[in-house]
């Protein structure tokens, strides 16, 4: 591990020079989820991977242009994405990443030159698709030997949908806000979900009944409106608020969250709180189909059969 809470340098400019390309997150990355047990989610790695490099609470929170992800979460979803392509790692569609055979066995120094075989095929790729270029195996290499193309895209960046839902989000009022997640609750099967009012109630924006088959437990829950990082202040006035209210938290913010706040939400002997970032949130309102519409569209596969018009001929 590199020295601990790295990114104290004066201005948010300080801060992101401490931030590596996601060219040189690719060993940490994979580093980190092997010692995870060959296989983590999106959180859980990104969480492995800021506490390796021992990134402060001030890199974290710096946001990737105007939002709502942050630079950590689109370098590191960058490295996870070239991983995946050069083959040292998997994920299902439950966004759940695993080790390969061919992961666990890599070196270091071998990650370098896969690096730049896999981009370069993927530039040899894209220029076979256009007409009247150069012969792909000409197109020359920059110094350091990674061809100067675009980051491959596995569709892990989030696509321009869920920065439009968050920014319709943000534009809302408080109280259509809240209106908003009494919404989301009540069809993610919640029986009940009542605002307690604003500050009112200190660190507890309303209380819900979940109910889940046979059982029902009540559920405090705080939402909090930004296009920022949430730190674990947060948690703890959530937690500290939450006595004699609910058994459960619920945390729920249109930004994301830091390492820090991930780690109090699930620490042993404390009741457990619950946290929904931004990304989730904007899967939640597409699942219900809360202020999203999703339109399927179907691919046809069609093939020819040509002993069809053969046997014809035999009538």
């Amino acid at each position: 591990m590199q020295e601990s809470q790295r990114g104290d340098d004066a201005g948010p400019a300080g801060a992101l020079a401490q931030l590596p390309p996601y060219t040189d997150l690719l060993w940490p990355t994979l580093q980190a989820l092997i010692a995870l047990g060959g296989s983590a989610s999106n959180n859980e790695l990104d969480g492995a991977v800021v506490e390796r490099e021992g990134w402060s609470p001030a890199v974290q929170a710096i946001l990737h242009g105007a939002g709502p992800g942050t630079e950590v979460e689109y370098r590191l979803a960058w490295a996870r994405t070239y991983l995946k392509g050069m083959g040292l790692i998997e994920n299902s569609r439950r966004a759940v990443w695993a080790v390969t055979k061919t992961g666990r066995e890599v070196t270091e120094r071998e990650i370098r030159p896969l690096l730049v075989a896999f981009t370069a095929d993927k530039r040899r790729q894209r220029l076979e698709r256009k007409a009247d270029v150069p012969d792909p195996q000409s197109v020359p290499l920059p110094d350091d030997g990674v061809p100067a193309v675009e980051p491959y895209d596995e569709g892990i960046v989030d696509p321009d949908w869920k920065t439009d839902l968050i920014e319709s989000i943000l534009r809302m009022s408080p109280g259509g806000f809240e209106r908003l997640i009494q919404r989301l609750l009540r069809e993610a099967g919640f029986s009940t979900a009542t605002i307690t009012g604003r500050g009112v109630d200190g660190g507890v924006d309303g209380i819900g009944m979940c109910q889940i088959s046979l059982l029902s437990f009540p559920v405090a829950f705080a939402c909090k409106r930004i296009n920022g990082s949430v730190g674990v202040g947060a948690v703890r006035d959530l937690r500290g608020a939450m006595a004699g209210r609910g058994e459960k938290g619920l945390l729920i913010t249109t930004g994301t969250f830091t390492s820090e706040a991930r780690a109090e939400s699930r620490r042993d002997g404390a009741p457990p709180v619950d946290l929904i970032d931004g990304e989730r949130l904007c899967g939640l309102l597409k699942e219900h189909a809360l202020g999203v519409r999703t339109t399927t569209r179907v691919v046809e596969d069609v093939t020819v059969q040509p002993d069809f018009f053969t046997g014809l001929e035999s009538s």
